[in-house]
């Protein structure tokens, strides 16, 4: 399977988390749609079924993730 970019995933957590805010602050259509979009792209990334899951796999790649608990060091 082909592994996504740290950098990408990254940013397409970055984008998720953000538009979860912008959508809990607005529940505009339009952030619903692209929170969606960010979802689905996030589950195609990490090869997950489950949004959920695809940022716990997203982040266990990203630089200073711990391999034991899939955590992330905060810099």
């Amino acid at each position: 399977m082909l592994m996504a970019h740290p950098a990408m995933l990254d940013d397409l957590v970055d984008s998720y988390e953000t538009l979860v805010a912008l959508e809990a602050r607005t529940g505009s259509p339009d952030a619903r749609r692209r929170l969606g979009d960010v979802a689905y792209t996030l589950c195609v990334s990490t090869g997950t079924k489950d949004v959920d899951a695809a940022l716990v796999a997203a982040r266990h790649r990203l630089p200073g993730a711990r391999p034991l608990d899939d955590s992330v060091l905060s810099a």
